[in-house]
């Protein structure tokens, strides 16, 4: 979720009709959807109209987020109608009926504000008014009441994040697979002016409340110290859990790189150096020459060695994507070093990556990121053919720039959502 209301983009292609970035007059491959397509990032129930086409899309499964108080419950009732419970039955085709999304729950980062930490010491919201006042003064910038007091009246009233922690934890054993998701930071968003009755006037009643629909923005951000607050909090559940993440990061990809790795800070993997591996390797080549009573005595003797594999609860996601990856290929790199306990995934869309004008710098983080790695999404706010068309761009555009044939390429694709869903 990078931009409000994405439905309002056109998509650049269409089942049989050229691509934006295919030469006019050629005839694409046909697109492999018995392959299984799968929509790693997305958020249909912004639009709620548009559920009922679900079923009958051409994608395999979709990864259905939710973001703010509006959108909680209404992710878990379309999951109790759509929803793929068993994580088994994510490998069975479309045509069996065995569901068609995955549900995700989770407060992103522009409505971060609308939350208090009543895990801190340092809250100063106490449920009153001056109280309600004091919180939005304390976690947006520049203060409110430095400008206009009635703005931060006009504010929801906030809420415990002890209690949406609560509550998300219930949602997530209603699910069994379900992930936490849309989380992260982001360093531009600002807030929506407060609703006029102009304003009122012009809503969009088919639209999910909750969204920016059109306001002016206010010159006020969220505190990036309280937006990682509330995103640590999360990830923390994701790893008591053991529940993957779809994290959202603009502009702040330093700064989210530390807030996550700051949970897993004294887990990570051991790396030997090249000296041990090349010492490892002589080694094992000593070893071929022995005889094999030796040789099993020395693979004991080297088991009880090595590190065992930590088990339990973690204070970390043990798969984390990062969704329409915008940052370099260096930070890409930065999540992949050998001594991150956490798998990393990054997911590209052609609203976000491509049609904003951060084509080439997309292309460079696919060409870096391993081919495992990879996940394909819409981030549309709207199921249906829409979304399909979405899917089936991104997918063609991350095989050519991969280099991957196109079926071999949505199996591969296919297999990396699997993983990064299940493990």
């Amino acid at each position: 979720m990078c931009q409000p209301h994405l439905g309002e983009l056109e998509p650049s292609s269409a089942s049989g009709v050229s691509l934006s970035h295919d030469e006019p007059g050629v005839v694409l491959e046909p697109f492999p959807w018995d392959s299984g397509v799968f929509d790693a990032h997305c958020h249909p129930t912004d639009t709620m109209a548009s559920i009922a086409s679900i079923p009958t899309m051409k994608a395999r499964a979709l990864t259905v987020m939710s973001t703010r108080s509006q959108d909680q419950d209404l992710v878990s009732d379309v999951a109790s109608r759509y929803g793929i419970e068993d994580s088994s039955l994510i490998i069975m085709p479309r045509s069996s009926g065995k569901g068609w999304l995955i549900p995700c729950f989770g407060w992103h980062p522009w409505f971060s504000y609308e939350i208090y930490d009543d895990l801190s010491s340092n809250s100063v919201y106490d449920g009153s008014p001056t109280g309600k006042i004091a919180h939005y003064d304390e976690v947006l910038a520049p203060s409110p009441s430095s400008k206009d007091v009635s703005f931060s009246e006009g504010l929801p009233e906030p809420r415990a994040l002890s209690k949406f922690l609560e509550e998300t934890k219930c949602r997530l054993e209603k699910h069994p697979t379900a992930l936490i998701g849309e989380v992260g930071l982001d360093k531009v968003f600002r807030l929506p002016q407060n609703w006029t009755s102009t304003d009122e006037i012009k809503r969009d009643e088919g639209l999910t409340p909750g969204g920016r629909e059109g306001r002016k923005l206010s010159p006020h951000r969220v505190h990036i110290a309280h937006q990682a607050a509330i995103l640590q909090a999360q990830l923390r559940l994701a790893g008591e859990m053991g529940r993957a993440v779809s994290v959202h990061g603009v502009q702040a990809h330093g700064v989210l790189y530390d807030t996550i790795a700051k949970l897993w800070k004294g887990h990570e993997k051991p790396v030997l150096s090249r000296r041990k591996q090349r010492r490892i390797a002589e080694g094992a080549e000593d070893f071929s020459s022995s005889s094999e009573d030796e040789d099993e005595g020395d693979v004991n003797s080297s088991n009880k060695t090595r590190a065992k594999p930590e088990q339990g609860p973690k204070p970390y996601p043990p798969r984390i994507c990062l969704h329409s990856f915008s940052g370099p290929s260096d930070v890409a790199k930065q999540y992949l070093h050998p001594s991150i306990p956490a798998k990393v995934y990054f997911s590209f869309s052609i609203v976000i990556n491509w049609n904003t004008g951060g084509g080439d710098k997309a292309e460079e983080a696919i060409r870096a990121v391993p081919d495992d790695r990879i996940l394909a999404e819409s981030d549309l706010h709207i199921a249906g053919e829409e979304m399909d068309q979405y899917l089936e761009e991104v997918c063609r555009k991350i095989c050519e720039v991969k280099g991957w044939g196109l079926r071999e390429g949505v199996e591969q694709l296919g297999r990396n959502w699997r993983e990064f869903i299940s493990g």
